[in-house]
């Protein structure tokens, strides 16, 4: 007997499954278990996967659904992981709870590098991996270092064509060969869902361009520590003043679902003043969901998702706003949504260019957006990809301006010896034992003189 396990903690990664397996991405099997797992930071305060809007309409293509969250009890989604001695037993213990007996087991999951798929990965030992993306950060390098016995199990990756052209860095470092699922099977999936939300009305479908709103998304980055909660709120009112200025009387806003009220509340405000007519939804909904059934003028937001969606499944006409600040507030560099808001930057207008939104201009083309993706993936990841290290000398060589400056820190440069880090005449110090050395005898007396 053969059973497939389906990791997923997004309605989003849920459809993307979906395609995969009404396309036939995955081999038969005998069963297959879709393992929810709630992420929020505080579980029980937020819908889990399997409560969201439109999940029944996907639950058809697995035999069961079981709970992650509650098969570790107590302990949270992304900060438990088994202690190596204690695997054996914990593969006993699921094997047992979810009838899966001797069954061979092969697992589907998402972001590998961090729990709870590193977590499922390392409890089924012997389970081959395929890891499938549900946002753009398939783009990026790999998170962390994987151990082989994790890394050297991973077949392929699975990603949706967001980004036409653009090929993953995700696990590159093992071979990993990239698999796209196909756009118009995913499109299909998502229209299933088309009429789930309650509350929600058609407020564009058959309208013409004038007449159609535009859709605000919010992403609750103050949440992540990038931006803080008043930030964020003028974040929003940016999207809502951009939009108006470019002739957009009615606005639809898709508040993050565990966003606080008062985020909506000085929006409203702002659309009263600006005699702009504001629908907030609060519905737990995909974002496609409002494309579909809104089909906006305008989709804007800073660096989510959705807006490679709307552009490039959808059609739809997109803006952004936000991404320079962010690119500059992101820490560590290697920060996991570097890629996203680098993607998003370069290649999608600003809400203030008024003419590049209204033509659809692309910032970049797919060319030197390829190159920029991997000089920024070496500078995350030097250790996981030191095979980009000359293309990325190049790319800084040629092309570090006032324009990619905000892709790069000059500390990060320097760090790694790269070009526009330090002087090149100094270019040899980052690899000399004996300055490294008198380097770490100053800061040892800094800090001593310090205390």
């Amino acid at each position: 007997m053969t059973t497939q396990i389906f990791l997923a903690s997004t309605l989003y990664g849920t459809a993307t499954l979906a395609a995969a397996l009404d396309t036939g991405c995955f081999e038969p099997a005998d069963r297959r278990i879709l393992l929810v797992s709630n992420n929020a930071a505080t579980p029980e305060t937020a819908p889990s996967v399997d409560e969201m809007p439109g999940f029944e309409r996907l639950r058809g293509r697995f035999d069961d659904v079981v709970s992650w969250n509650e098969a570790i009890r107590p302990f949270h989604p992304g900060g438990w992981s088994p202690r190596l001695e204690d695997v054996p037993m914990w593969e006993r213990h699921l094997r047992l709870a979810w009838g899966l007996g001797d069954d061979d087991v092969a697992l589907a999951v998402e972001s590998i590098q961090a729990h709870p798929a590193l977590g499922v990965s390392q409890i089924f030992t012997d389970a081959p991996l395929t890891v499938y993306a549900d946002g753009l950060m398939s783009y990026g390098p790999t998170r962390t270092k994987l151990a082989p016995l994790v890394g050297t199990r991973v077949e392929r990756l699975l990603h949706l064509d967001l980004v036409p052209g653009l090929a993953p860095l995700l696990l590159t470092e093992f071979g990993v060969e990239p698999e796209i699922v196909p756009s118009p099977a995913f499109t299909k999936v998502l229209a299933e869902l088309a009429d789930t939300g309650v509350g929600l009305a058609d407020t564009g479908a058959g309208l013409p361009d004038v007449e159609r709103p535009a859709v605000l998304l919010g992403q609750y980055l103050s949440a992540l520590g990038i931006l803080s909660a008043e930030e964020e709120e003028n974040l929003h009112v940016r999207m809502l003043t951009g939009a108006a200025g470019l002739g957009h009387t009615r606005v639809v806003f898709k508040a993050h679902p565990t966003a606080p009220a008062r985020f909506t509340r000085v929006l409203e405000q702002e659309a009263e003043r600006l005699g702009v007519d504001l629908t907030v939804v609060e519905t737990p909904v995909l974002a496609e969901v409002l494309f579909q059934r809104t089909r906006p003028a305008l989709v804007v937001g800073c660096f989510s998702t959705a807006l490679l969606t709307a552009s490039a499944l959808y059609g739809l006409p997109v803006a952004r706003v936000g991404t320079e600040t962010l690119l500059d507030r992101l820490t560590p560099y290697e920060n996991s949504n570097r890629v996203p808001a680098t993607i998003v930057d370069a290649l999608l207008p600003d809400l203030s260019d008024a003419a590049a939104v209204t033509e659809g201009r692309q910032g970049t083309d797919i060319g030197a957006l390829a190159a920029l993706v991997r000089t920024v993936g070496f500078a995350m990841q030097p250790k996981v990809l030191p095979e980009l290290r000359p293309a990325a000398e190049k790319y800084l060589r040629e092309h570090l301006d006032a324009r990619t400056w905000r892709y790069f820190k000059k500390r990060r440069l320097t760090s790694l010896g790269l070009p526009g880090g330090i002087p090149a005449r100094l270019g040899f110090l980052p690899h000399n034992s004996t300055a490294r050395k008198v380097v770490r005898r100053a800061r040892a007396v800094r800090r001593s003189m310090g205390r």
